[in-house]
Formats: structure tokens, C-alpha cells, sequence
């Protein structure tokens, strides 16, 4: 089995992360952040530093994916 970064450019690989938690926020209005952050950081196995990121990044709006 092959891991996302093998199949996603980096950039790609953020940008779906990206849309996937302003997805899983919306959709999911009972996880807090910290959950689907979590949940990110294994489903699209991200390192700590792109983690780090993820949080400063949803302090401001993400809603524009595509």
C-alpha cells in the first residue's frame, strides 16, 4: 500500500488536507479542532511541522476549497 505522499505532490497533499478538516468542521460541528486535526495528521500522515501549520492556518478562514 502505497502512503499519500507517493501519490499527492506536497502542495496537493495541504490542500486536500486543508479541505478536508473545513469539511470535517462543518460536517461535524461536535469535534473540536484538535480532533480533526488529529484525525488529519493520520489520515494524510503528516509530520509535525505540517501539523503545525494545519492549526495556524484554521485560525483564519478556509472555507474557499474547491
Amino acid at each position: 500500500m502505497s502512503s499519500v505522499d507517493e501519490i499527492l505532490p506536497a502542495g496537493d497533499k495541504m490542500k486536500k488536507t486543508l479541505c478536508w478538516i473545513s469539511e470535517m468542521l462543518k460536517s461535524h460541528p461536535e469535534k473540536n479542532r484538535g480532533q480533526i486535526i488529529s484525525d488529519a495528521e493520520i489520515r494524510f500522515d503528516l509530520s509535525p511541522k505540517e501539523c503545525d501549520f494545519i492549526d495556524r492556518k484554521l485560525r483564519d478562514d478556509i472555507s474557499e476549497c474547491d
